[in-house]
């Protein structure tokens, strides 16, 4: 099975690779979160059938704070 890690890494690799000198995006740490966030919510949410409060425990959040993620990606 391949890791998490490995994955971004590959994906923030070809990134890089593909920009080559013209690297200006100033946000790729929040566009890497996001890209990473939402379907990690979006998958959690699924495998728990729905149950917000089973879902923020598995994620390690407040549920406050996943019903605000969940409103900013609009899941």
């Amino acid at each position: 099975m391949i890791g998490i890690a490995t994955i971004i890494e590959k994906m923030v690799k070809e990134y890089f690779t593909t920009q080559g000198d013209n690297i200006t995006d100033s946000s790729l740490y929040e566009t890497v979160l996001h890209e990473v966030e939402r379907p990690l919510l979006k998958q959690t949410l699924h495998a728990v059938k729905g149950n917000k409060a089973k879902a923020a425990r598995v994620l390690g959040i407040n549920r406050n704070t996943l019903h605000k993620k969940l409103n900013d990606y609009g899941l």
